[in-house]
């Protein structure tokens, strides 16, 4: 046997090559690898299969030995593999580290990638597939990004006395909820103390359609809070998706994948000669969730798109929420565009309805200005933006037609994705597929006229419809259609950041229900919830931090037209470690209500350079929406900033540890200019001690660490 260990940026891999010819993932965690912690005895008597460090599915091969059900273990010829070549290398990213092994009898090839990125404590992993047989084609069902067994065995403690399993629910107006299990609460309690055990069920967290994060974020986290360290990751893909967790010879494992026959109806034939490779998945280490986090956080600068908008962090007024509800016209948006531009707003989008006279929903399409709406044309209201000083932007949804749309009466079928011979439709609208290039070209010229004849620099990019699982146009199975036109979305996005470096485009769709880094490594900003509640919004902005980077989190911000000074400050408050959204009626606020608005903006602008470089701390946990008291704290630097919200609850005060903080820190309330309730650093304890005597308040604080 030979031992390969892998040291790098706090996170240690081995491998192991075994006499029989095959390598094995042995260890990925922050602590240092032992031996002893592997072996039980019935992992000893027989562990085929087991260590795999890819998945691989081929329809037709027998999976034998262990009674695996639906579990993705010993797969066929996953289990087979033999070791043929490794690579370790480095360039000007990181080192990259490339395992090849091959099963003789099919002539499958498996390319298993590592690519880690210098200083952060995160490896990118992904799996190609090679056909390299003369004659044979080949059907995949399954592929994991990334195989992992063992991942419980640091500690001597049983696993349902320490660990901890966090996962991120996501919905409608609830984006980003996490939730923390035990594994008897996911329905896998530990029947005995000691010794092997097999259970049937995994851990099944999956999403399938083209909503990406309709029920879950594609992330997870797992604590062993016994021994310190923690493993999470992230799926890096915009369709459908798959992670379980289950166990396999007295040890457990985590398999992250993309799409697969069983889930989601994905399955792709392998002709000789052809190849298919995985979605890309980021797995890290770290000492607490926090921690996880901030790593989680650079690694995400580290893929992302290099853009003017992630430095610049300019501030956005949307004419939608709590505002025009998606019914604009020329004589509503003069006065909205004046009082935004006092009020120190960058951009304004003109937000959906622009293109159609009365109810729009099913008729989007053709992206036309409607003249009844704008009887000067839209130019007229873009060039009203410009003069005073703001960048214009529109709504678009360019991935549907509406079944009211002139011009899908006139386009083929094959512009649309399909099922059982008939167009997938979904709330009126049908969905496009841009794996057609007649659908791109056409999407392009929607791009091209908005830009050049109206001067747009900003675009809202929503989608608000879920089209299932796929299409049956030209591709051997429905999922792999969808994966299809997902991958030629992303090529066109390429293509449109190409032609304009500098056009903002907002990654919407219905607010938070496609927060993943295979879009969010292309579009700067990432709308985050349709939450019409400002009050409510405290938990999603409060929670944003996980799913993205806080220069790419938009959170709306929507004064009432008849609220008073503490509704604004919670209002802006939401926002303003992040991205602002600015909404609302401001032409109708009070000057003092407008005042504050003004106040936050500046303010804002003051910080934006440290929030785009900061990464994020919970002082009191992960936000859940009863909880009375909520924060979210930005590290950058020698700086950190603090969010407090107090919602209801007869506790108007609050005791905030402050983990990063020194003796000699120092506290100033930076956004109101009013604290009336008070505030108290206390040295000994490095916590921060807050009144807020009313309910539904908050407070933006600066401390210096």
């Amino acid at each position: 046997m030979k031992r390969i260990n892998i040291s790098e940026n706090g996170v240690n891999i081995v491998f192991d090559i075994e006499d029989n010819g095959q390598i094995k993932l042995m260890h990925f965690s922050a602590l240092p690898f032992n031996e002893n912690d592997i072996w039980n005895e019935m992992f000893e008597k027989d562990h085929l299969g087991c260590f795999d460090i890819a998945q691989v599915e081929i329809a037709g091969l027998d999976r034998p030995c262990e009674r695996h059900g639906t579990k993705y273990i010993v797969t066929a010829p996953g289990y087979r593999l033999k070791y043929k070549d490794f690579s370790d290398t480095r360039d000007n990213i990181g080192r990259l580290i490339k395992v090849t092994q091959y099963d003789e009898p099919t002539g499958i090839e498996v390319i298993s990638t590592f690519r880690f990125y210098d200083g952060i404590s995160i490896v990118r992993t992904y799996t190609e597939v090679r056909n390299t047989s003369a004659t044979e084609t080949y059907t995949l069902t399954y592929v994991s990004s990334f195989n992992y067994l063992g991942f419980e065995k640091e500690g001597i403690l049983p696993r349902d006395d320490k660990f901890i399993i966090k996962i991120p629910h996501n919905s409608w107006q609830k984006e980003m909820l996490w939730q923390d299990y035990t594994f008897e609460q996911l329905g896998m309690p530990q029947s005995q103390k000691d010794g092997w055990e097999h259970c049937g069920k995994a851990i099944n967290v999956t999403n399938v359609g083209n909503w990406s994060t309709n029920e879950y974020l594609p992330m997870g986290y797992i604590q062993n809070t016994e021994t310190g360290n923690g493993l999470f990751w992230q799926i890096e893909h915009n369709g459908s998706w798959h992670w379980e967790i289950s166990d396999q010879r007295g040890h457990f494992y985590l398999a992250l994948s993309g799409p697969n026959e069983q889930q989601s109806h994905w399955f792709k034939n392998l002709a000789p000669g052809e190849s298919f490779t995985s979605v890309p998945v980021a797995v890290g280490v770290c000492r607490d969730f926090d921690e996880g986090m901030g790593e989680l956080t650079r690694y995400r600068r580290a893929i992302r798109r290099k853009n003017t908008d992630n430095e610049k962090l300019a501030v956005i007024f949307n004419d939608y929420m709590n505002c025009l509800w998606g019914d604009p016209t020329e004589e509503k948006e003069m006065p909205l565009i004046k009082a935004a531009a006092e009020a120190g707003c960058e951009y304004y989008c003109i937000d959906c309805g622009w293109y159609a006279d009365g109810f729009w929903w099913d008729s989007v399409g053709e992206w036309q200005e409607n003249r009844r709406r704008f009887p000067n044309g839209l130019k007229k209201v873009t060039d009203e933006i410009r003069k005073y000083g703001m960048i214009p932007g529109v709504w678009l949804e360019i991935e549907v037609m509406g079944i009211n749309c002139e011009m899908e009466k006139k386009v083929p079928d094959e512009w649309f994705f399909m099922r059982h011979g008939k167009r997938v439709y979904d709330r009126s609208r049908y969905q496009l597929d841009f794996s057609n290039p007649e659908v791109s070209a056409y999407a392009d010229s929607v791009i091209d006229r908005l830009v050049k004849d109206y001067g747009v620099g900003y675009i809202k990019m929503d989608y608000n419809i879920e089209p299932g699982i796929g299409t049956e146009v030209n591709c051997d199975s429905v999922g792999e259609g969808l994966m299809r036109h997902e991958k030629a979305y992303l090529a066109w996005l390429d293509g449109v950041f190409a032609r304009y470096p500098e056009l903002i485009i907002e990654n919407c769709s219905s607010g938070g229900m496609r927060i993943d880094y295979a879009m969010l490594s292309r579009y700067s900003i990432q709308s985050t919830s349709d939450q019409d509640d400002y009050r409510r919004y405290a938990t999603i902005a409060a929670n944003a931090p996980t799913g993205l980077c806080p220069e790419q989190s938009a959170i709306w911000s929507y004064p009432l037209t008849d609220g008073d000074r503490e509704e604004v400050v919670f209002n802006m408050v939401n926002a303003m470690t992040q991205r602002i959204h600015q909404s609302g009626h401001l032409a109708n606020l009070s000057p003092e209500r407008m005042s504050l608005v003004k106040e936050a903006l500046e303010c804002y602008k003051s910080i934006r350079d440290d929030i785009k470089r900061s990464v994020p701390f919970w002082p009191l946990g992960l936000s859940h929406i009863g909880d009375e008291w909520v924060t979210l704290g930005l590290k950058a630097g020698n700086k950190a900033y603090l969010a407090v919200w107090r919602r209801q609850g007869s506790n108007e005060c609050c005791n905030i540890p402050i983990r990063y903080a020194t003796e000699n820190a120092k506290v100033n309330c930076i956004y109101p200019s009013f604290d009336e309730g008070g505030h108290k650093f206390n040295p000994l304890s490095r916590s921060l001690s807050v009144k807020l005597p009313e309910c539904f308040t908050a407070r933006l604080f600066e401390i210096e660490l």
